[in-house]
């Protein structure tokens, strides 16, 4: 069943999936029901979606009704499905994402290291980290200053 985002504890479960290009317009209607059917056909499970920057779909799974071993893996089987069926790539994670004015955009390490070198991002940049794990870090450590973030050493 999908809840309010406000009662989940903080200490729910976050999944992130980064595409590799913006989301289309006419995408999200198709999205949207995607995710919304899949996730309310879980039994027994309290769950939040959304979709942010027209680039990351966001799923928090409450602790008070956790994924079994079998749902988690549904969970991926789907990922998956929605990676074939818009041909975008979701659960590759190692990527660096960031905004730049008001987009976000999503480099290979390589390719951002070579941003740093030309003065194409700062670490004042804000970075996105897609490894969180749960709904604080969710709230306050997925967006931050790249100096304070997971690519900080590479400045």
């Amino acid at each position: 069943m999908i809840i309010d985002y406000n009662t989940l504890a903080e200490t729910s479960k976050v999944f992130i999936y980064p595409s590799n290009r913006k989301f289309y317009k006419d995408e999200f209607p198709v999205f949207n029901k995607k995710i919304k059917n899949f996730l309310d056909n879980f039994e027994r499970v309290d769950s939040f979606f959304e979709i942010k920057y027209q680039r990351f779909i966001i799923v928090v799974i409450s602790e008070e009704t956790p994924l079994s071993i079998d749902q988690n893996d549904k969970l991926v089987g789907f990922i998956i499905s929605l990676e074939d069926e818009f041909e975008i790539t979701l659960l590759d994670k190692v990527n660096v994402c960031f905004k730049q004015g008001e987009y976000v955009q999503l480099k290979e390490i390589t390719a951002f290291k070579k941003l740093i070198k030309n003065k194409g991002v700062s670490k004042k940049t804000i970075v996105f980290d897609n490894l969180i794990s749960i709904k604080e870090e969710y709230d306050n450590y997925w967006e931050m200053p790249a100096e304070f973030s997971w690519v900080s050493h590479l400045f």
